[in-house]
């Protein structure tokens, strides 16, 4: 069963990148880890994805930084987990001007904090902190992402 569903998973992640709000952004995942604890995501600047000034989209930049975290703990905790994206904060430091790339991670330990506190309280929102860079590595975006988790069985224990 757990094979079938990491590889359910992975052909999820590769039809990320034909996503259509992906795809006609011009955002791509182009590396994760095997365990499903890190991914990394890229913007390439071109005429569709564009704003007014020539820049990156702003809505573009948020985009490739949408589900990722959410997609770690989806596929980390297992099915007796709810997790939702549930809010976001974005500094638009600089504009991005070329390719820029987004990396997300999570270790396995955080993992097992994060299940762990779950599990005692039943259900957390947990924030991630994220950035989005361009190849010279200059700061283009700072992000906090919130994500929420709770146990499936959660509600039915407080009845």
């Amino acid at each position: 069963m757990e094979k079938k569903e990491n590889k359910n998973f992975k052909k999820l992640i590769r039809m990320i990148n034909w996503y259509p709000p992906y795809l006609f952004s011009g955002i791509k995942v182009v590396d994760y880890a095997p365990d499903f604890s890190m991914f990394k995501t890229r913007l390439k600047l071109t005429w569709y994805n564009r704003n007014l000034i020539g820049t990156a989209f702003g809505g573009s930049l948020y985009s490739m930084c949408d589900p990722f975290f959410m997609f770690i703990l989806l596929t980390n905790l297992g099915k007796e987990y709810i997790v939702w994206d549930k809010n976001a904060f974005i500094d638009f430091v600089k504009p991005g001007k070329g390719t820029v790339y987004a990396v997300f991670q999570l270790s396995q330990e955080e993992i097992r904090e994060i299940k762990m506190k779950v599990d005692e309280t039943g259900k957390h929102v947990f924030e991630f902190p994220c950035e989005v860079r361009d190849a010279s590595g200059n700061l283009i975006a700072s992000l906090k992402k919130g994500v929420y988790v709770r146990k499936k069985n959660f509600l039915k224990q407080d009845s």
